[in-house]
């Protein structure tokens, strides 16, 4: 574990675990979360042999409760800063929700040599919003409850979430996790409300489209049909369309935190994709 200080001073905490020499997986969390969030998969890589890197981005986790720069511009800077520190060649780039987001506009700016692939799990490319170049998207108005909800009752609303359509918690027959939950909570309220509130908009407004055309690496799409957070019509399955090399792979009703509640089906998909 670590900590480097990028080029506007914020301080970002980070997981390195596993031989400096093996090939390495970058794990970019969700909103509000951290790198926790990914600590079955870094151990699960970790045992196959792979270099494992986690990050809590700006205003998350451990890392620097920012005021500024909680743009996704600045999150994919912030990559690549990390990248450079690290000297990191060949890189496969795994993003979860606005994390996948992060791990795209990196991944199509990133310097030569820099990533090998990318995979984009339950991720809001190429855009959430409604606009007026995307009139089916969600309405502005989700969004503006979000940050309302936030700004009233942080903790509060930190609970409902997982408790209710993160995890598919509010689905007939589900298998509820307390201990997900709690994690979920624990890991959101770690981080800063001022960061997690401007991050609402990063995710759910910016428009990763010139990003998906851009990248020229391999991308594996990941998503599960019933997300109630990241729609799969919404997301996934027009940001196949923008890619050169993409592959999409659906899950029968999975929901948005399938890495957690089937992390073994998720993995298995993922090391098949890395080993390639």
């Amino acid at each position: 574990m670590g900590e480097f200080l990028t080029s506007d001073g914020a301080s970002i905490f980070y997981k390195d675990w596993g031989p400096k020499e093996a090939r390495p997986l970058v794990f970019h969390h969700g909103w509000p979360l951290s790198a926790d969030d990914w600590d079955n998969q870094l151990l699960f890589f970790l045992e196959k042999g792979f270099r494992v890197i986690a990050h809590d981005r700006r205003g998350h986790g451990r890392s620097t409760q920012t005021d500024s720069g909680n743009q996704m511009d600045r999150y994919a800077a912030d990559v690549a800063e990390l990248a450079d520190a690290l000297d990191l060649t060949r890189a496969f780039h795994i993003g979860h929700s606005t994390g996948g987001g992060e791990a795209a506009r990196y991944a199509a700016r990133a310097q030569a040599g820099r990533v090998a692939g990318a995979v984009l799990i339950g991720a809001v490319p190429p855009v959430m919003a409604r606009t007026d170049s995307n009139p089916d998207g969600l309405p502005i108005e989700l969004f503006d409850g979000f940050r309302a909800s936030l700004a009233a009752n942080r903790a509060q609303f930190y609970r409902d979430v997982p408790s209710g359509p993160f995890y598919g918690f509010n689905r007939p027959g589900a298998a509820v996790s307390q201990g997900l939950i709690d994690n979920w909570w624990r890991q959101g309220m770690m981080g800063g409300a001022r960061p997690q509130y401007d991050c609402i908009k990063a995710f759910s407004e910016t428009d990763f489209t010139d990003d998906l055309k851009a990248i020229g690496v391999p991308v594996l799409l990941q998503h599960g049909t019933d997300d109630q957070i990241v729609p799969i019509g919404n997301s996934a399955e027009k940001a196949i369309r923008h890619l050169k090399i993409g592959t999409l792979k659906t899950y029968k009703g999975l929901p948005h935190g399938m890495c957690q509640t089937h992390a073994d089906i998720v993995n298995e998909d993922l090391l098949a994709f890395v080993s390639s």
